[in-house]
């Protein structure tokens, strides 16, 4: 489960790579040239604040090397430049950084070092890293198995907004594991993730619904509604 979703989210990581860096004045020649698809002189003016040790312009170089954008795809490169930048704190580098130790890729696979890396940017407010930390607790793998830390790392992430989260959080109180049962939590979970759009949020809620009164519903629905509308 973790290998899949990770896959999935550096996509979406690499995709965000210009509205991560806009507000850096001194890459603005590079985020010129990547919007218009010249990856090469991006690659130039990225390496040159790099080597400055600008970690912002590490990660982007990270990115680069990863999608194969300007350079030939390397991996290992890839994770030279995020580890740099992860070590003075980048967030998503340090996000990347556990994926590639997680999944062995450009590093040898050591999932006690992805738990680290998930670890540094979880505590900064990382939902992705919150998540896959969680599962990493739930599953045992890196870290040793505490139901209770997964459901303190899924609950984080799930108040950042994750819905994967929202959803496992949401079986969590289901069945009582990690945290105490309590239907109305599951319900208001499910309910807040079938509000984000997810179809799997929406049916379990239904089934949790079949083991509940009335009034626990209502209650269900009115603390989904405050947690919604503190969002705003």
């Amino acid at each position: 489960m973790t290998k899949k979703i990770i896959q999935i989210l550096v996509v979406v990581l690499l995709s965000m790579l210009v509205i991560n860096f806009n507000a850096v004045a001194d890459l603005k020649k590079g985020i010129k040239a990547y919007e218009s698809k010249d990856y090469r002189t991006a690659h130039k003016e990225f390496l040159e604040e790099a080597n400055r040790g600008v970690k912002q312009a590490q990660y982007n170089l990270g990115l680069l090397y990863d999608g194969g954008l300007g350079v030939p795809q390397d991996y290992i490169e890839a994770a030279r430049w995020y580890r740099q930048a992860a070590e003075s704190g980048h967030i998503m580098a340090q996000y990347n950084l556990g994926y590639m130790y997680d999944l062995g890729i450009g590093l040898p696979q050591d999932y006690s070092a992805a738990a680290e890396w998930y670890l540094k940017a979880a505590e900064q407010g990382d939902d992705l890293a919150q998540y896959n930390l969680g599962i990493m607790y739930f599953e045992g793998t890196g870290v040793i198995q505490d139901f209770r830390e997964a459901a303190q790392w899924y609950k984080a992430a799930a108040e950042e907004g994750n819905t994967n989260a929202q959803i496992t959080l949401g079986g969590m109180y289901y069945v009582g594991q990690g945290v105490l049962k309590d239907t109305v939590s599951a319900h208001m979970w499910y309910n807040i993730a079938g509000a984000y759009g997810s179809e799997e949020g929406r049916k379990n809620r239904g089934i949790v619904e079949k083991k509940m009164s009335p009034s626990e519903i209502s209650d269900a629905q009115k603390v989904a509604r405050e947690w919604m509308q503190a969002q705003r």
